[in-house]
């Protein structure tokens, strides 16, 4: 069963979602996903040479994939893909703001104390998930005041629920995420449409390639100290798989979720529900 036949047959065909940071593993996953139920995708990167493994997996599905190259710490370069895809498209639906990520200099560790973490690494990360996320919020949500309806998605994290420990600018970063999303929902419900809804995923901790070796000893397989102690905290004893994303995705951009702005929803195994005892 897809996702349409899951939420009783609503489907996206013919409607634009525009996704920064839609190359990415979380992003990617999504972005397949909706060309599969019928979506023009527009995916926008700045490395679009990360686009050539997603385009078998779109050429199964009913919709469109697109690429389009932006930064989203370059407001210029969003101006520049808007009008492109309204030249082509007309409307956007939605957009996802899948952008973001850490930097390994901005992490605390045996070889860097929190008092000597650089600035410029903590200004990246700050500025990749926290401006990353308004900047096209501004330019395509400008879109969506002109039509009068639309559905912004932000992508935080449990970080921002419960700080990590090491991380803290993603950390930090994320958590403003959560109160930029809440505070985006009333300024377009009140000053342009209610039928403009912003609302954020809040993953939990996703087994993706990219960690697999903070989680899983090289050597042996086994978890490492860390992975065992996400697991342990973790009701469901298990890592996310980016798949676990889609029926909250599905639901935030559906009719099914039309009285619902300003929520940020965990997607964690129940991780920000347990208390440790």
């Amino acid at each position: 069963m897809n996702l349409e036949e899951q939420s009783g047959g609503w489907n996206l065909s013919g409607r634009t979602i525009v996704i920064p940071g839609g190359a990415g593993i979380l992003g990617g996953e999504m972005a397949c996903a909706l060309v599969g139920c019928g979506a023009n995708v527009v995916i926008l990167d700045r490395d679009l040479s990360r686009s050539q493994a997603m385009k078998e997996r779109f050429q199964h599905g009913p919709g469109s994939g697109k690429w389009i190259h932006a930064d989203v710490l370059v407001k210029e370069s969003l101006v520049k893909a808007r009008e492109t895809i309204g030249d082509e498209f007309g409307k956007v639906y939605g957009l996802i703001n899948a952008a973001g990520g850490n930097h390994p200099k901005a992490t605390t560790g045996p070889e860097c104390s929190f008092f000597d973490l650089p600035e410029d690494a903590l200004k990246h990360v700050v500025d990749l998930n926290l401006v990353g996320t308004i900047l096209p919020s501004q330019v395509f949500g400008r879109m969506m005041a002109d039509q009068a309806e639309g559905v912004i998605i932000n992508i935080s994290s449990m970080a921002a629920y419960r700080p990590l420990t090491r991380t803290v600018a993603y950390s930090a970063s994320k958590a403003a995420v959560t109160n930029f999303t809440q505070w985006l929902a009333v300024h377009m419900a009140h000053e342009y449409s209610p039928n403009i809804r912003v609302n954020a995923i809040a993953p939990g901790f996703f087994h993706t390639a990219q960690n697999h070796f903070l989680l899983y000893d090289e050597k042996t397989g086994a978890l490492t100290p860390r992975g065992t102690t996400i697991i342990g905290h973790t009701p469901m004893k298990r890592f996310g798989n980016p798949v676990d994303l889609l029926g909250v995705l599905w639901w935030l951009l559906s009719p099914g979720a039309r009285f619902v702005t300003g929520a940020v929803i965990p997607v964690d195994g129940g991780f920000s529900a347990f208390s440790g005892v």
